[in-house]
C-alpha cells in the first residue's frame, strides 16, 4: 500500500500541538509546581493548553500500529516484517532512555530514567512483532478488550507491593522506583498503550478500502465513541479512576467532565481522543493538496527527527530563558529531573509568552523537517529507518 498522505497530515497536526505541553511543562511560570488540570487551581485557558495535547501520545501509538500494518503489507513477508518491528522497538527503548532522557533533563548524570511515549511504542513493536502471525481482527479484539478492561486492574485481589507485584503493576500503573542514587518513572505503562497499538494495527485494513466507505466507517466509529463516552462519563461509575463533579460554575463543571485520566489511558480518556482521531481520518480520508496540508505533511513525514530535535531547541530555549533572567550556570541543577529549574525560586514565563515560543519552535523546524524528509527519500543508510 502506498504511503497516505491523510496520515501524514493527522501524524503531522499532533506533531506541532505536542510542542505546546513541552515549551509550557519547561517554559511556564507555574510549570513545576501547578497541574494543569487541577481544578481547584487552573483557569479554562490553561486546562485546554494542557487538554488539546492529550490528543497526542493516542495518536502515536495508533499511527504506530497502522504504519506497522502497512509496512506489513508493503511488504508482504511475515519475517522480514517481524525482524524490522523488533529492532526497530529496541532501538525504540534505547533511543528513550538515551537521547531522549538527556534532551528531557540535560542530566549527564542521568539520575532520572523515564519511560514515556517513544518507548512505550518500542514495547508495543516487540509485542506485535511476535503477534504478527495472529489475525488482525483479533488483534484488534485483544485490542479493545485491554482499553475496556485495564482499568480493572488496581481491583484485582493480589499482592500488588510483593517484589513479583511491583514488576506486573509497571505493565499497567505510573510510578517511580528508586535505585541507588537514581530513579527509574513508569510514566506510560505499555500494557495500556498496547491495547492502542493493536486497534491501530487492525485499523489498517479499513485504509485499504475505496475513499467513500472508508469516511463512512470511520465517522460511524469516531461518533459511536464520542457518545460511549458520554453516556459512560455521565453515570460516573466506570472508566476513569477521576469521576466528575458537579463545580461552582457551568464551565469548571464541564472542564470536570472532560477532566480524564492519561496516565495510563483510562477508557474514558481512549473514547475522546481515539474518537476525534476516527472523525479526523473521516475528514482528511482521500485528496488534500492544499498548502495547509502540505505543510502538516512536512512535520508528519518526518516523527522521529521532529520530536528528538524540538526537545533539545526546547530545552535550549530553557536554558537561554533563564539566563536573561538572571540566573547563572551554577544555579541550575539538572539532576533534580526539573529540567535544571528549581522549584523554590521563581523562574519561567506567562502563558501568552510560551504560545509564541511555541510558534517559533515549529517554524524553526519546518526547514529542517523538509531537509530531512528529502535526505530520507533520496538515501538508503541502514539507521534512517529507525529516525
Amino acid at each position: 500500500m502506498k504511503r497516505l498522505q491523510s496520515i501524514d497530515l493527522i501524524r503531522g497536526a499532533v506533531m506541532i500541538i505536542m510542542a505546546l505541553d513541552h515549551v509550557r511543562d519547561l517554559m511556564h511560570v507555574n510549570s513545576l509546581t501547578q497541574i494543569p488540570t487541577n481544578l481547584a487551581t487552573t483557569t479554562p485557558l490553561l486546562f485546554f493548553t494542557r487538554f488539546i495535547t492529550y490528543f497526542c501520545a493516542p495518536t502515536f501509538v495508533f499511527l504506530a500500529g497502522t504504519s506497522a500494518f502497512l509496512n506489513f503489507k508493503r511488504y508482504n513477508n511475515l519475517l522480514v516484517t517481524r525482524k524490522y518491528l523488533i529492532s526497530r522497538g529496541l532501538a525504540l527503548i534505547f533511543i528513550e532512555f538515551t537521547i531522549v532522557n538527556f534532551g528531557m533533563f540535560f542530566d549527564l548524570g542521568f539520575h532520572t530514567f523515564i519511560f514515556e511515549v517513544i518507548a512505550t511504542i518500542g514495547f508495543g513493536f516487540v509485542i506485535l512483532g511476535l503477534l504478527l502471525p495472529v489475525p488482525s481482527k483479533v488483534l484488534g479484539i485483544i485490542g479493545l478488550l485491554i482499553i475496556f478492561t485495564h482499568n480493572l486492574y488496581p481491583m484485582l485481589p493480589f499482592d500488588k507491593g510483593s517484589a513479583i507485584g511491583t514488576i506486573i503493576s509497571q505493565f499497567f500503573l505510573p510510578g517511580a522506583t528508586p535505585f541507588g542514587p537514581r530513579v527509574f518513572v513508569m510514566a506510560y505503562p505499555p500494557i495500556p498503550w498496547l491495547g492502542i497499538m493493536l486497534c491501530g494495527f487492525a485499523t489498517g485494513n479499513i485504509f485499504a478500502l475505496p475513499v467513500p466507505k472508508r469516511k463512512e466507517i470511520f465517522l460511524w466509529v469516531g461518533v459511536s465513541a464520542l457518545v460511549v463516552f458520554a453516556i459512560v462519563r455521565y453515570l460516573n461509575f466506570y472508566g476513569d479512576p477521576l469521576p466528575f463533579t458537579v463545580q461552582p460554575t457551568t464551565v469548571y463543571t464541564s472542564l470536570s467532565f472532560i477532566n480524564l485520566t492519561k496516565y495510563p489511558p483510562s477508557l474514558l480518556f481512549c473514547l475522546v481522543t481515539l474518537g476525534i482521531l476516527f472523525i479526523a481520518f473521516a475528514t482528511f480520508s482521500g485528496s488534500a493538496n492544499n498548502k495547509i496540508a502540505g505543510v502538516l505533511s512536512v512535520y508528519g513525514k518526518t516523527p522521529m527527527f521532529y520530536f528528538l530535535v524540538h526537545f533539545y531547541l526546547i530545552h535550549v530555549l530553557m536554558v537561554v530563558m533563564l539566563f536573561i533572567q538572571g540566573f547563572h550556570w551554577t544555579d541550575l541543577n539538572f539532576a533534580s529531573g526539573n529540567f535544571g529549574r528549581s522549584k523554590n525560586v521563581k523562574s519561567g514565563l506567562g502563558l501568552g509568552a510560551v504560545y509564541l515560543l511555541w510558534l517559533f519552535v515549529v517554524i524553526a523546524l519546518y526547514k529542517p523537517c523538509m531537509w530531512y524528509a528529502k535526505y530520507k527519500a533520496t538515501h538508503k543508510h541502514w539507521w534512517l529507518r529507525y529516525i
